[in-house]
């Protein structure tokens, strides 16, 4: 039987998902980096082909890529309703509804993506809790699958303003 979380690991892991959202919302590559371990894996199961993004340096690539794509300046990433679920090693799994909104022009804004998260984040040497893994997904697929006639990925083609441009 695994240890129950603590509170201050609760918040701390809750303070992680913040610090990603603020840093990816804001454009500061270097606190984006400091969420996630060295080795970390990213991976974006949202169009047809899926973007995985390996390291600090793949992180970085990601920062490049998004902060210079037009459309995404403006956009807010909300997560809700974390669970998790601690580990035999002391790491945590956790999963996350999340959301993106786009506030460009005159309010109403839109609602951009509806899908989650799935994390797997550990704790370094120095207290601090990371991401070693996160997967972000379309609210369809797997997730899904109780309900009658769900349960299939539906593939969608990626915008031409999202198209990756890899050094």
């Amino acid at each position: 039987m695994t240890t129950p979380l603590s509170a201050d690991d609760r918040f701390a892991l809750q303070d992680l998902i913040a610090a990603y959202g603020w840093s990816l919302d804001t454009g500061d590559t270097e606190a984006l980096l400091k969420c996630f371990t060295e080795d970390a894996l990213m991976i974006e199961e949202v169009f047809e082909d899926p973007d995985v993004w390996e390291g600090h340096e793949g992180i970085r690539g990601l920062a490049k890529h998004y902060f210079n794509a037009p459309g995404f300046p403006g956009r807010q990433h909300h997560v809700t309703q974390t669970q998790y679920d601690v580990q035999a090693d002391g790491s945590v799994k956790m999963r996350s509804f999340a959301f993106v909104t786009e506030c460009e022009g005159e309010p109403p804004y839109v609602l951009r993506f509806t899908g989650w998260y799935e994390d797997h984040a550990v704790k370094g040497a120095d207290g601090q809790w990371r991401f070693k893994a996160r997967t972000i997904r379309l609210w369809d697929g797997a997730v899904l699958e109780k309900f009658p006639g769900k349960g299939d990925w539906v593939p969608r083609k990626r915008p031409a303003s999202l198209v990756i441009k890899r050094d």
